[in-house]
């Protein structure tokens, strides 16, 4: 797979990187330019890769392309506080077109893997209600609009599960574990902004998250049903 994503990688690894030392130094001008790089890299190669075709890369395209829309809104919180709100339905949008995309493999065989739905649906249902019951004293206006991302993305990273016998074992494991960055990346932000700053918490944010998206769109490109006989 290395060999196949090789120039793309290289590509990716340069943006990695400086949007990192753009966090780290705060460099508001590189950081207008390599935040939005992050995705919109991500759209080429997806778009080149599958051609959209088929249900599933059009709704993980477009995902892909509220989460441009997310990035560039948070990067400017800082004029304008309701930026954050509008940044935070960009995302809420782009954890729904992913749901989408993953539930219909998801739909392919509903019947498979029953024990292990119960055991993501438990996993996803304690870190939800656990995680946000440990922040809501600390979110004040923001308890309602929280606790619905909240659900969204443990929902995204419950059907991000769900795909499991259902799509190639590279496929699932690629997204899996981007859902689950997904999913750091978003609680990290939100501890960070409502109940304790701390140092770095712009690079693990953003390291986790440019992480996330990759290992989705590259789990999205190399999907393949599994073809099951009657």
């Amino acid at each position: 797979m290395l060999k196949k994503y090789l120039k793309f990688n290289l590509i990716f690894v340069l943006i990695f990187i400086f949007q990192l030392v753009a966090e780290y130094y705060q460099l508001e001008r590189l950081r207008y330019v390599t935040k939005p790089l992050i995705v919109i890299s991500l759209l080429v190669i997806f778009a080149m890769r599958t051609k959209l075709k088929g249900r599933f890369h059009k709704r993980l395209f477009t995902g892909l392309v509220f989460g441009l829309a997310g990035d560039v809104l948070l990067m400017f919180v800082w004029k304008n506080e309701s930026y954050f709100m509008y940044g935070l339905i960009a995302f809420l949008l782009c954890h729904i077109f992913y749901i989408r995309a993953f539930y219909l493999d998801f739909q392919s065989a509903p019947e498979l893997d029953k024990k292990g739905a119960r055991i993501a649906i438990a996993i996803c249902a304690v870190f939800a209600i656990g995680y946000y019951i440990y922040i809501r004293q600390d979110l004040g206006a923001m308890k309602l609009p929280v606790m619905v991302y909240t659900f969204i993305i443990s929902l995204m990273m419950m059907m991000a599960a769900f795909r499991n016998m259902r799509v190639n074992k590279m496929s699932f494991n690629l997204i899996l574990f981007g859902a689950m960055f997904f999913l750091i990346s978003d609680s990290i932000l939100a501890y960070n902004k409502f109940v304790n700053s701390f140092d770095l918490a712009g690079l693990l944010i953003m390291g986790t998250y440019m992480i996330a998206q990759y290992l989705i769109t590259i789990g999205g490109i190399e999907r393949k049903l599994i073809k099951r006989e009657d």
